[in-house]
């Protein structure tokens, strides 16, 4: 039964680190079946605070799956594409005590067992934000975040975990609009 427990808060733990939280927002009274093709905003782009190769990574997936879409990179858009990022350290404490008892109250094995786990883990969270902006009104139409952990050990889990990000954040795109 223990080993039950832990494995269940094992798991538990694990997926909380590696969920990945999307939102999205836009204007509604865009129509969005008028976009047809797009183009990366550089200016935008080169304020992200990322390494170089990372903001490679990113257009590489966004334009992908933008074109998987059936919009078509140009020269002369409908729609700019830019990205900006946020990170912070995050630093989660679970203490689990697993004790034997008679039930609510008072437990006189309690801090004796052996059973109180504290467990600390510290990892840095990341912030996605793709912003699509209305070429002519220079106005943001759509925008899609994605938050979640980036425990990255080497360089093919980073191109998977950036790879994640974008396609789940690209997939709330175009909204679904009320008929």
């Amino acid at each position: 039964m223990k080993k039950v427990i832990l494995l269940i808060f094992g798991v538990i733990l694990m997926t909380s680190c590696n969920s990945l939280k999307v939102t999205t927002d836009y204007d509604t009274a865009v129509n969005f079946t008028n976009y047809k093709t797009f183009a990366f905003f550089k200016p935008g782009i080169d304020k992200a605070d990322i390494s170089d190769l990372d903001k490679k990574r990113i257009l590489r997936v966004i334009e992908a799956e933008l074109t998987a879409k059936g919009l078509t990179k140009s020269e002369n858009p409908d729609m700019l594409v830019s990205i900006f990022t946020k990170s912070r350290e995050r630093v989660d404490v679970n203490q689990n005590n697993f004790g034997w008892g008679w039930g609510w109250g008072w437990n006189p094995w309690m801090w004796n067992n052996g059973m109180n786990n504290v467990n600390v883990s510290q990892y840095t969270e990341g912030t996605l934000f793709i912003d699509f902006i209305d070429k002519n009104k220079k106005e943001l139409i759509w925008q899609g975040v994605g938050t979640g952990a980036l425990k990255i050990q080497n360089r093919e889990k980073k191109e998977e975990r950036i790879k994640e990000f974008v396609k789940e954040i690209i997939s709330n795109y175009p909204p679904e609009t009320k008929k």
